[in-house]
């Protein structure tokens, strides 16, 4: 009970989703926030106008707050509107760092937390649910540590962001890492676990190793064939095949039947949006369909070799 005799308000639902992949408005309970949810950009798969704009609408005046730190052209459009805040990556490395004290207090009650389903997109949910407090001290730097591949995380930072890459699918898992850092990250049983599941990223990482064996060096770029890879060898995790081709070149092209990837260092001053013509996402990451493999490997001569 409060100081008043009032029941304290429910903790809001967290739900998980992508820029490409949004849960139905209509499956989230009351007032929603979303958290560290890109606008969607064309060239993957998906569009603002297919896939942020229907659920802008859909949610009308649910739509309590959307704070996210990923370039994109229409941020300008909601310049005005004050439930949203919107940044650079460039001007926030992660998205917990946003998520302050007075937006939580601005904001009141909320029953849903629609979060990106990456460690800061989880970061970012536990802080809304402690009111815009750090789970730990360091919190936010560990965020920001993982999400521009710079730095070096705490050991705790460290397990569950190897957890979540060694289980990306599972959602029971980020439930269970959300709650754990919500309630200030003190369970010690919980923490073990995943330790635990934090060991099966070993397997994923030799194989990325593996596949970045087969990197070739073309220009600014260092490329490597995925196709089947999977199949004949295992999953392997994508960032660290990604981190250990630009330590040969200053973008890391890995590509397979669908999909191409490119990763340039979060400092690096490349901006991939800008050199495919995308409208948003991360500048030193992004994603493409396989069929413009070509725009891509035509980067290699437009970047300089050593930038």
């Amino acid at each position: 009970m409060t100081a008043t005799g009032a029941a304290p308000a429910p903790r809001p639902r967290v739900f998980f989703g992508t820029p490409r992949k949004l849960p139905k408005p209509s499956s989230l309970p009351g007032r929603v926030v979303v958290l560290d949810i890109a606008f969607a950009a064309e060239g993957t798969g998906a569009s603002f106008d297919k896939v942020t704009a229907p659920f802008i609408a859909g949610l009308g005046d649910r739509l309590a707050m959307w704070i996210d730190h990923h370039d994109h052209d229409l941020h300008e459009r909601y310049v005005t509107d004050p439930r949203f805040v919107l940044a650079r990556k460039r001007d926030h490395g992660a998205c917990p760092e946003m998520v302050t004290e007075a937006i939580v207090q601005r904001v009141g009650v909320v029953e849903s937390v629609v979060c990106h389903n990456d460690l800061d997109g989880l970061y970012s949910a536990a802080k809304w649910l402690r009111g815009g407090r750090e789970p730990y001290e360091g919190a936010d730097a560990d965020a920001r540590v993982v999400d521009t591949c710079t730095g070096t995380a705490s050991p705790l930072g460290n397990t569950l962001d190897h957890a979540l890459r060694a289980e990306p699918k599972n959602d029971d898992l980020r439930a269970r890492i959300v709650a754990f850092l919500a309630d200030g990250a003190r369970d010690a049983a919980a923490r073990n676990d995943f330790e635990q599941t934090a060991r099966g990223f070993a397997e994923r990482a030799e194989n990325a190793r593996t596949l970045a064996a087969g990197y070739e060096r073309r220009g600014a770029l260092a490329i490597v064939d995925a196709s089947g890879f999977v199949q004949r060898v295992g999953t392997f995790d994508k960032t660290e095949a990604l981190l250990l081709g630009q330590k040969l070149a200053p973008v890391a092209v890995v590509f397979d039947e669908s999909t191409v990837t490119l990763a340039a260092a979060f400092e690096s001053g490349i901006d991939l949006i800008k050199l495919l013509s995308l409208p948003g996402g991360m500048p030193t990451r992004v994603s493409v369909p396989r069929a413009r493999l070509a725009d891509v490997l035509a980067l290699a001569d437009r970047i300089p070799h050593t930038a």
